[in-house]
């Protein structure tokens, strides 16, 4: 259990590091989503909206779907099983997701944040499924 346990956190700290660190890079790289990360910070602390363009929006899906992936895939590993562990991270990751989906929904059209935190779940679990496969 204690190892359950350890990998779910682990999970969670993995998904925050590679969310966050993906976010940087391609900020650094790529000018318009650099821009539009800090606009969507401004926007945030003023309660304003920001329009994201259909190019970062769709970025920002296939992150997340890579990142639950990695994190899933590091759950399983810490965790020595797949099932339980990844799917506590994914309902964990869901529940987080839909705050923070609500606290930034002037910053994207309503169908990413919707898929954004439907696909959590199952990409947490096939990313456990992949280390299964290992």
């Amino acid at each position: 259990m204690g190892r359950i346990i350890l990998g779910i956190i682990v999970g969670f700290v993995v998904w925050s590091i590679v969310w966050v660190g993906g976010e940087q890079t391609i900020g650094r790289f790529w000018a318009e989503y650099g821009a539009h990360s800090l606009a969507a910070e401004k926007a945030l602390v003023n309660g304003t909206a920001v329009e994201s363009s259909i190019a970062i929006v769709l970025v920002n899906l296939v992150r997340s779907f890579i990142t639950s992936l990695i994190a899933g895939y590091m759950t399983a590993l810490v965790a020595g099983e797949f099932k339980k562990s990844t799917m506590v991270l994914g309902v964990i990751l869901v529940l987080v997701g839909v705050a923070v989906e609500y606290v930034f929904w002037n910053m994207a059209p309503a169908w990413y944040h919707i898929l954004f935190v439907l696909f959590l779940l199952p990409m947490t679990i096939v990313g456990g499924k992949l280390r299964r496969s290992n």
